[in-house]
C-alpha cells in the first residue's frame, strides 16, 4: 500500500436529550464547556456544540433529531461517555453535591473513576490513569 492518509479525522459525541436547557448547567457551569454553536428549535434550543479546549461535544434534542433524521424518531437513546482526564481533582470539585452512580473507585486496571449521570440520564465516566 502507498502512503496512508487518515480515513477518520475526528469523532465527536452527539448526545440525544429531551431538553438541552436542562443539560447546559451540568456541561457549562459545572464542567466549564463553552457553547460555541446554538440552533433553535421553535422556542427551545434544538442543537448545540460545546467546547472546552480541544474537546468538543454536541447535544441535540429529540424534537430536533425527529425533524433532522425522521427514521430515528421514537428511537431510545442512552449514551455512555468515557472521558479521560489528567487529574480528577477539578472534576471532583466541579461535581460536588452531584449524585454519583457509584462511589469514586479504582478499577482493577488501575484507573481512578468518578461516574455520574448528566441531567438527560447519560452515564459519564471521568477516568484518570495513573
Amino acid at each position: 500500500m502507498g502512503k496512508k492518509t487518515a480515513m477518520i479525522q475526528s469523532i465527536t459525541s452527539n448526545l440525544i436529550v429531551e431538553s438541552i436547557e436542562k443539560c447546559l448547567p451540568f456541561w457549562v457551569e459545572r464542567l466549564g464547556f463553552e457553547q460555541t454553536v446554538s440552533v433553535p428549535e421553535g422556542d427551545k434550543i434544538g442543537f448545540v456544540i460545546l467546547k472546552r479546549g480541544e474537546v468538543e461535544l454536541m447535544l441535540q434534542s429529540r424534537a430536533s433529531l425527529a425533524k433532522d433524521i425522521e427514521p430515528l424518531d421514537g428511537e431510545s437513546f442512552r449514551q455512555f461517555l468515557y472521558v479521560g482526564v489528567a487529574d480528577l481533582a477539578p472534576i471532583r470539585k466541579a461535581l460536588e453535591g452531584w449524585p454519583h452512580v457509584v462511589p469514586e473507585r479504582t478499577t482493577f486496571y488501575g484507573a481512578r473513576e468518578i461516574i455520574v449521570k448528566d441531567p438527560a440520564g447519560n452515564t459519564v465516566v471521568f477516568s484518570m490513569h495513573a
